[in-house]
């Protein structure tokens, strides 16, 4: 077996592998969302609302995360050897195949994962306006609209491909431009590849582009509002790793026009490619739809604490009052003795105990 064949092989088992690390963290990450907001309804904890308003759109990221990693596994060569699952397709059904995925993946799965993330951390500039259904309807219905070019234009050139031949005025682009699939006959058997469009790759470089400005823009305002060191790194880290990443998944993916589809060389950029999107994803996953939620269940623990010490207070308080009680009642019998203190002495003590109630008042929640 060829050096190539086994590292090619190599690259797409470590892809599968990191795909199912992909889907296990957003199963985890699904199933504690769900449980947040069932812990809020069940206890009644309605202030932390705020955090879980957004939970669909947090699914949403999570479930187009899911979706794009399996369409990365679909694409893989390992797929199409001989004997394998793809192997009985024919080559038409494989660069069939091969168009479905840069419509899925390039047209659908990464905007919206990309208009997810914006979408998200723009929420957080919102006081009261991720709470309700129709905020999370509203900003579904936006990510679908926004996307909506994007899968119109892939579409186009996958539309396109095939009249590449028979248009002589777009035969002076190189074939590259429009190709989604490399077919090649080697020992009877049919080999088809899956490549990427340059003209694909360039529109979706100029739509990272425009959503990179505009979360460089939302990244400042929030760096505006926190005050808290450890949220200002959360902030940072994901906006310079969204950015810098998605444009160098880009750059990858127009590089990869450059060696043959069978060369080492194409396999080592395309894994590149995809390490450096997922790397994206797992921190986009973590900020905006894991951390959130740690940090809710933390300050509801806290708050919890708080009103634990403050009812113990209560609860002292009260019992030295009681025992307090006679001493009061022994003077109040005997007003002769030390009788020029004990207008002021009683003064002083009623100011005191209404005090101790004012401060009681304040911490016992059941008195508000």
């Amino acid at each position: 077996m060829p050096i190539t064949r086994v590292v090619a092989d190599a690259l797409g088992v470590v892809t599968i592998c990191l795909v199912a690390v992909l889907v296990l963290l957003g199963v985890f990450c699904t199933v504690y969302l769900l449980y947040f907001r069932k812990r809020i309804r069940s206890q009644g904890l309605i202030w932390l609302n705020y955090f879980s308003g957004p939970w669909i759109i947090r699914i949403a990221l999570i479930s187009f995360a899911i979706w794009w990693g399996v369409w990365e596994i679909i694409r893989l060569n390992l797929l199409r050897r001989e004997g394998r699952i793809l192997d009985a397709l024919n080559s038409k059904w494989q660069e069939s195949i091969c168009k479905c995925y840069i419509i899925s993946n390039l047209g659908i799965a990464e905007p919206c994962l990309f208009l997810t993330l914006v979408f998200l951390l723009r929420a957080s500039l919102q006081r009261s306006g991720t709470l309700n259904r129709k905020s999370n309807a509203r900003t579904a219905g936006c990510i679908i609209l926004f996307c909506l070019p994007m899968f119109i234009l892939q579409l186009v050139v996958i539309l396109v491909e095939p009249k590449y031949s028979e248009n002589s005025y777009m035969n002076k682009l190189p074939p590259y431009f429009f190709n989604t699939a490399f077919s090649k006959t080697k020992n009877n058997n049919n080999v088809t590849i899956c490549t990427y469009p340059l003209l694909s790759s360039i529109i979706l470089g100029l739509f990272g582009t425009v959503l990179t400005t505009y979360l460089f823009w939302i990244g400042r305002q929030i760096l505006h509002l926190v005050i808290n060191k450890g949220l200002k790194k959360r902030v940072y880290t994901l906006v310079f790793s969204v950015s810098v990443l998605f444009i160098l998944r880009v750059l990858l993916l127009g590089l990869s026009v450059l060696p043959e589809p069978e060369n080492l060389l194409f396999d080592a950029i395309a894994f590149m490619g995809f390490f450096v999107f997922l790397s994206c994803l797992g921190v986009g996953i973590c900020v905006l739809a894991y951390l959130p939620v740690v940090d809710s269940l933390a300050v509801r623990n806290l708050r919890s604490d708080v009103e634990a010490r403050c009812n113990d207070e209560y609860n002292d308080a009260i019992s030295l009052m009681s025992t307090r009680s006679p001493l009061e009642e022994s003077t109040i019998i005997s007003p002769g003795r030390n009788s020029g203190d004990s207008p002021n002495r009683g003064s002083m003590e009623k100011d005191e105990t209404s005090r101790a109630f004012v401060e009681l008042s304040s911490c016992n929640p059941s008195w508000h």
